[in-house]
C-alpha cells in the first residue's frame, strides 16, 4: 500500500468555494479505511472538526517521493488513546499521481471569451492547464503566434459554482489536429488565486475521468 502509518497528508475540502488546506498524519489503517489524527488548518493551526460524510481531497507523498491524491469522505470517529478521524481509502489503483514538473492538462470543452483589438470573440477550449489553454479555431480565424490576448475563462465546478477567470495569454503556435485548427496559448503573470482555481478545476476533471473508467 502506497499510503502508510506515519505519512503526513494535506487535506482540501471537496466541492467548496474556498481553498482552505489542512494537514494531518495517518495513525492507523484498516481494510478500506485510514485513520488520521484531527487535522489542523495549515495557516491558522486551528483544529478542524469535519462532520461525518464530509467530502475531502487528500494529497500525500510516499517513501519514493512520489506524490498522489485521492477523494475521500469522513466515515466516523475513533478513540484508541488519541482521537482519530476515519476516512475512506479507495485503494492504490484509484490514486491519481500528481505531476510536479508541469501543470496537469485535461481535455475540456469550456467557453472562453477572447478580447483582441478591442473586440470580443467566443471560443471553445480543446484542453486546459494552469499553464495555458488550447483553443479550437474557426476556419476564418486569423490568430497568429506571439499575439497577446485577454481571456475570460468560464470554469463550471462540480458544486454548481461558475467562476470567471481573467487571464492574459500569448499565442505560442497555431497548428492543425485531426482537421481542426488549434491555437496553443501560454498564460502570462496570472494571479495566484486565478491559477489555483484552474488547478482545482483540472483536478475535478481528472477525478471525473477516473470515475468514468
Amino acid at each position: 500500500m502506497l499510503l502508510s502509518i506515519g505519512t503526513i497528508i494535506v487535506i482540501d475540502k471537496d466541492f467548496t468555494k474556498d481553498s482552505e488546506k489542512f494537514k494531518s498524519k495517518v495513525v492507523d489503517m484498516s481494510e478500506g479505511f485510514v485513520m488520521i489524527d484531527y487535522p489542523t488548518h495549515i495557516e491558522t493551526g486551528r483544529t478542524a472538526f469535519f462532520i461525518d460524510g464530509t467530502q475531502l481531497i487528500v494529497n500525500f507523498t510516499d517513501s519514493k517521493k512520489m506524490s498522489y491524491t485521492f477523494r475521500t469522505e469522513v466515515g466516523g470517529r475513533l478513540n484508541k488513546g488519541i482521537p482519530m478521524l476515519k476516512l475512506t481509502y479507495p485503494g492504490d489503483e484509484q490514486l491519481i499521481k500528481i505531476q510536479r514538473r508541469q501543470f496537469v492538462r485535461v481535455d475540456t470543452a469550456i467557453d472562453i471569451a477572447v478580447e483582441r483589438n478591442g473586440r470580443f470573440s467566443q471560443y471553445v477550449a480543446a484542453d486546459l492547464s494552469a499553464g495555458g489553454v488550447a483553443l479550437l479555431l474557426p476556419k476564418e480565424s486569423s490568430l497568429t503566434a506571439e499575439e497577446v490576448l485577454s481571456l475570460t475563462i468560464v470554469l463550471p465546478f462540480n458544486n454548481q459554482e461558475i467562476r470567471y477567470i481573467k487571464a492574459v495569454a500569448q499565442v505560442v503556435r497555431v497548428w492543425e489536429k485531426e482537421g481542426r485548427m488549434i491555437a496553443s496559448l501560454k498564460f502570462e503573470d496570472m494571479n495566484p488565486f486565478e491559477r489555483q482555481s484552474i488547478i482545482r478545476f483540472c483536478f475535478e476533471r481528472q477525478l471525473q475521468m477516473r470515475d468514468q473508467k
